[in-house]
């Protein structure tokens, strides 16, 4: 079990990247207020609220009673039809009237209106006048009609809201989708380089081979991250603009890995044979050599999302991102921005943190299994260093 554990949280994370969050009733849509903190943290604090009451002709009135423990809310707002009657509000010191005009019904405790209809200034908070103290509350409709009254208070899903009020737990979820399409794509292409241009600069050598290899040596003594931004910053900041940039600078390491394997088996006996039969140099390749870098190739593959990943996310927290998607990186790009740090809203500092974290852990950890089974001495080495702690 603990073995697989790797494997476990993977299919984990793509289930809820292929799911999404509507899956899960999550939405990221501004739906609460700013920071809005975790449900299930400070239970002082109230949650957001919703009252419903509908009356029709076979009956007269409705009432939606409230028993509220908590401090005022930090908005209120009533929306729905009225076609006859009144809407009231109870508390216990005293009722308003909210409406009494037939016709569609949109208030909120915000708009100046409102609070001049509840007899209180422009510059008071109408929700502490609608809920000045603990106790039974009670929203009434006398008539017919539909209304609705939405209270917000400090606290909303599972991990909260961001400066927007936009679900934290919603853009955790797409931003697995993101990190996992950014980090898969651009090193699968980025190996796709490396195999090609390695099998070619071992295979072929001599001036092929040097030309190749010097590009690789210039290309790796290039400071990758502003290299990335500037190209960032010129060609775009579309989602898969940035997978390219992302696997054109990341391809070098696998070719220096495959052309060694190359010119280690070019060579061979058995290759010799192979030319001595007749055999075109791509047969060769893509049917020879090709499968004998495979394991390693795999290993490669897993070792480089995380790179991948958090190239992403430090461009993304620099704001070279596209802003429309909602990446870990981007997320934690808006929490510093816009004073996650200095309201206290840890829940947006967090998630994508310990997200990103997670994903590149379980990448490596895989990738180093992966790297076992492709190196017998690896694994060896391994076992050895399990039994050594096992007898300390």
């Amino acid at each position: 079990m603990r073995r697989n554990l790797s494997a476990i949280l993977l299919l984990v994370l793509l289930l809820l990247a292929l799911l999404g969050p509507g899956a899960f009733g999550l939405n990221d849509g501004a739906q609460a207020p700013p920071f809005s903190k975790p449900s299930w943290l400070d239970g002082a604090i109230a949650s957001t609220i919703v009252l419903d009451a509908m009356a029709n002709g076979n009956s007269n009135s409705a009432t939606a009673p409230l028993a509220w423990e908590h401090s005022a809310p930090i908005r209120v707002s009533v929306s729905g039809r009225l076609e006859s009657g009144e809407i009231r509000w109870a508390t216990p010191s005293g009722d308003f009237m909210l409406a009494n005009t037939p016709g569609e019904v949109d208030l909120d405790a915000r708009d100046i209106p409102f609070k001049r209809s509840l007899g209180i200034s422009p510059f008071d908070s109408a929700p502490n006048i609608l809920f000045p103290t603990r106790g039974e509350y009670a929203l009434s409709l006398t008539g017919t009609g539909e209304v609705t009254m939405r209270i917000e208070g400090g606290r909303w899903g599972l991990l909260g809201t961001d400066h927007r009020g936009r679900d934290i737990a919603a853009l955790f979820v797409r931003g697995i989708r993101v990190s996992l399409i950014v980090g898969i794509a651009a090193t699968f292409i980025a190996t796709l380089l490396g195999l090609s241009f390695g099998l070619l600069s071992g295979y072929a050598g001599g001036l092929t081979d040097a030309l190749i290899m010097r590009a690789v040596d210039v290309l790796l003594s290039i400071p990758t991250l502003p290299i990335l931004m500037v190209v960032t910053g010129i060609w775009g900041k579309g989602l898969w603009n940035l997978v390219v940039i992302l696997s054109v600078f990341s391809w070098m390491g696998t070719a220096r890995t495959v052309r060694a394997m190359t010119l280690s088996l070019r060579d061979a006996p058995w290759v010799e044979g192979l030319r001595a039969l007749g055999a075109r140099r791509n047969y060769i390749l893509f049917r020879h050599l090709v499968p004998e870098a495979l394991p390693l190739l795999l290993a490669n593959v897993a070792l480089g999302v995380p790179g991948a990943i958090l190239s992403e996310a430090g461009l993304a927290f620099l704001g070279l991102s596209d802003p429309r998607v909602p990446s870990w990186g981007r997320m934690l790009h808006e929490a510093h921005t816009f004073g996650a740090f200095t309201n206290g809203a840890w829940w947006m500092i967090l998630p994508p943190g310990l997200g990103i974290c997670l994903i590149c852990l379980i990448f490596m950890d895989i990738g180093r299994k992966l790297e076992e089974r492709a190196d017998p001495r690896l694994a060896q080495a391994a076992r050895s260093g399990a039994l050594k702690e096992a007898e300390v």
